[in-house]
C-alpha cells in the first residue's frame, strides 16, 4: 500500500516496545496512548487515512503527530508543546514579599493575630500596598512552594540545667547496662519511676455506644466528676515488670510507699544495686531525697533525669500506653472502676511485656548537644560549654 505522507517513520525494536508499553499501560494517559498507536501504525507503512479510521482521529492528527515523532523521535516528542499561558498578574517580587510577611510574627504588622492565616495574608499584602488584591489561594500556593506554614506552631524548651550532658549520659549508660564506666552485675536493676497525677472518674449522663457497622464508638459529652485519683509506677528497665499503686495524691510519702513496694520484694530486696531513674518531681528531688532513700534502702540508688527532661525516663512510655489502652475514652463510674481497670491492665501488660527498643543513645545525646552549640546564641553557655569548662 503507498504511503500518503512523506514522513517516512522505521521504528526500532526499542522504539516499538516502549510505544507498545505506554499503549497497554493502565497508567498511561489518554493522549498518550492515542499518540503511541498513530506512530505504531506509521511505523507499519500505512497511510494518514487508515491510521485515522483505526484510531478514530481526523487525518490532520494523525499528519500532525507523526510528522512530530519523524521530526524528532522519541517518547518526549509526545508530550504537549510548551504554552505561554497567560502573563503572570503579579512580579516575583511580590510573591517574595507576601513570603517574607508570612515569615514574621503578625505583631511586626501592628495585626492583633497570634498567627497568620492565609486569608488574613492576603488581607495584609493588599494593605501593605504589596498588591491591589490577591485571593487566599495564591497565597496558599505561593507558601507552599517553600512549605511555610505560618498558621502552625511547635513548643519547644531551652535546656537550662547547667549538668543536662552529665545527667543525661548517666541514665543512658543506665539503659545500656553501664554506670560509671563499668558494666552493671547480673544482680544490679534498674527500674524507672514516676507519677501520673489526676486521673479523673467521668461518668457519662448516658451511656457509651460500641462500635457499629460504619460508625465508631460514640461517648457522651456531657459527665458527672467522681474524682481524681494518682497512679504511681515503677518499671523495671530490662525485665520489663511495671509495679503500681493507686494513691489519693502525690508526694513524698506516696512515693515512699512505692519504693518499699518494689525494694521489699525479690530480687530488689537482695540486689547488690537497684537504680531508682526518676524526674524532678516534689516528691522526689535533690539531695533530701537521694538520702532519704539510701538511709532507707542501702542498696537503692537514684539517678536523677536533667531538669524538664523527663522523656528520658522510660516509664512515661508505660504513662502513654495506659493513657491510650486504659484511660480513653475516659468513662468511669468511680474511682474504683479506675483503680482496677489500673491494676488489671498492670497484671495483663507483665504477662507478655517486653523491654522497650530505646533507640536514643549517648551518641544520640552527643549529636543533639553539638546541634545546639551551633545555634545556641553568643554570649550563653550551652550544655556542651558548660560541660566543657
Amino acid at each position: 500500500m503507498p504511503v500518503s505522507s512523506m514522513d517516512v517513520i522505521e521504528l526500532s525494536d526499542a522504539d516499538r516496545q516502549v510505544l507498545r508499553r505506554l499503549v497497554r499501560a493502565g497508567t498511561t494517559a489518554q493522549r498518550l496512548v492515542v499518540r503511541a498507536r498513530i506512530v505504531l501504525l506509521a511505523g507499519d507503512d500505512l497511510p494518514n487515512a487508515v491510521i485515522a479510521e483505526r484510531v478514530g482521529v481526523c487525518v490532520d492528527t494523525v499528519r500532525k503527530w507523526r510528522h512530530r515523532w519523524f521530526c524528532s523521535s522519541g517518547r518526549a516528542s509526545l508530550g504537549d508543546a510548551k504554552r505561554s499561558g497567560r502573563p503572570p498578574r503579579f512580579a516575583p517580587v511580590q510573591v517574595a514579599q507576601v513570603k517574607a510577611l508570612a515569615c514574621q510574627p503578625p505583631q511586626a504588622s501592628a495585626v492583633p493575630l497570634a498567627r497568620w492565616s492565609c486569608p488574613e495574608l492576603a488581607r495584609q499584602a493588599a494593605a501593605d500596598g504589596i498588591c491591589a488584591a490577591v485571593s487566599s489561594a495564591t497565597v496558599r500556593r505561593w507558601l507552599a512552594e517553600d512549605a511555610i506554614k505560618p498558621w502552625q506552631y511547635q513548643s519547644w524548651i531551652f535546656i537550662r540545667d547547667p549538668d543536662f550532658a552529665a545527667k543525661a549520659q548517666a541514665v543512658l549508660d543506665l539503659y545500656a547496662r553501664q554506670w560509671k564506666g563499668a558494666p552493671l552485675g547480673p544482680n544490679d536493676f534498674v527500674v524507672s519511676a514516676d507519677e501520673k497525677t489526676s486521673i479523673q472518674a467521668r461518668c457519662r449522663c448516658h451511656p457509651t455506644l460500641p462500635a457499629g457497622r460504619s460508625r465508631m464508638m460514640r461517648v457522651n459529652h456531657d459527665y458527672h466528676r467522681g474524682g481524681a485519683v494518682a497512679y504511681l509506677a515503677a518499671y523495671d528497665v530490662h525485665r520489663a515488670t511495671v509495679f503500681g499503686r493507686c494513691e489519693a495524691t502525690t508526694g513524698i510519702e506516696p512515693f515512699t510507699a512505692l519504693v518499699d513496694q518494689v525494694m521489699t520484694r525479690e530480687p530488689y530486696a537482695s540486689a547488690n544495686r537497684v537504680f531508682w531513674v526518676v524526674d524532678n518531681g516534689s516528691s522526689h528531688r535533690g539531695q533530701k531525697a537521694i538520702d532519704r532513700l539510701a538511709a532507707r534502702f542501702p542498696n537503692a540508688v537514684m539517678v536523677h533525669t536533667p531538669v524538664h527532661a523527663s522523656w528520658l525516663n522510660q516509664v512515661e512510655v508505660y504513662f502513654s500506653i495506659i493513657q491510650r489502652k486504659v484511660l480513653s475514652p475516659n468513662d468511669f463510674t468511680d474511682l474504683a472502676v479506675v483503680q482496677k481497670r489500673l491494676t488489671d491492665f498492670e497484671h495483663r501488660y507483665n504477662d507478655t511485656a517486653q523491654p522497650f527498643k530505646w533507640k536514643f543513645t549517648t551518641s544520640d545525646l552527643a549529636e543533639l548537644l553539638d546541634r545546639l552549640d551551633r545555634h545556641h546564641p553568643t554570649g550563653t553557655a550551652s550544655p556542651n560549654q558548660t560541660r566543657a569548662a
